[in-house]
């Protein structure tokens, strides 16, 4: 049991030390743009399926919230979280445009449209890009594996160095975590500023 441990540990050591080399400077473009995003008034809009519903909504409540710093209250919606929508959509027009019509009704120009797929391959997260790239919105993918197609719709594609799905989770929620302190701290320098 000690060995099995040790060696998930050190696969997952392995993977953040490629993440510190190899992420860092696409992690900061994303950072600017959601900033800038924020600053401007605007909206972000994130899905994603099963494990990473569940940070699209953890994202956009630290966002809406806080993450560390005291700051106000930021602009974010999981478009995964209202049962109504997504059975209604998925009934009548497929389960692949669940995220594609809400974008059409909610994204804005000058929104960010955050879709997270492990796989990188989830037809209703492309449909979602290609919607919100059409209304205008920065896109940005967090993936896994090689990014798949979303890789090549997206803005900025952040993708976790491995092809594990659990390894690519724990990536996904550093970063998530990160934006969200970068989030915090230029908001709560922007508050000082106003003071």
């Amino acid at each position: 049991m000690k060995n099995k441990m040790r060696a998930y540990l050190a696969d997952h050591i392995s993977v953040m030390e490629r993440v510190v080399s190899d992420l860092m400077p696409t992690l900061e473009h994303v950072a600017i743009q959601l900033i800038n995003c924020l600053v401007s008034g605007k909206k972000i809009l994130v899905m994603g399926n099963g494990g990473s519903a569940a940070d699209a909504q953890h994202f956009a409540a630290e966002l809406v919230g806080r993450f560390v710093i005291e700051r106000q209250a930021l602009p974010a919606i999981a478009l995964t979280t209202d049962s109504s929508i997504l059975t209604a959509v998925g009934n009548d027009y497929g389960f692949e445009k669940i995220f594609q019509r809400q974008i059409q009704a909610l994204a804005n120009p000058g929104d960010l449209v955050l879709g997270i797929s492990t796989s990188g391959n989830s037809l209703n997260i492309l449909r979602g890009v290609d919607a919100a790239r059409q209304q205008g919105c920065t896109t940005v993918g967090l993936l896994g594996s090689d990014g798949g197609e979303i890789a090549t719709g997206v803005d900025y594609a952040l993708i976790a160095p491995s092809k594990i799905t659990a390894h690519v989770q724990e990536v996904h929620i550093v970063l998530l975590h990160l934006l969200c302190l970068l989030v915090d701290e230029a908001f709560a320098l922007k508050e000082e500023e106003h003071e």
